[in-house]
């Protein structure tokens, strides 16, 4: 495991992803997902259908 050398030396936003790379750069990709609040939905009720049996 290793070691935290120096805490809040870059300012994150959200979305974002942050990696040290080979170089030992610190890099920010942005995420693919998420970032974003989700927002409240209902749920749907589906009717199903009813199927007639074949004979």
């Amino acid at each position: 495991m290793g070691k935290i050398i120096a805490k809040n030396v870059v300012q994150r936003r959200p979305g974002y992803l942050y990696y040290v790379d080979s170089k030992g750069n610190v890099c920010e990709a942005k995420m693919a997902r998420g970032g974003k609040k989700k927002k409240k939905t209902s749920k749907k009720k589906s009717a199903k259908k009813k199927t007639k049996k074949k004979r």
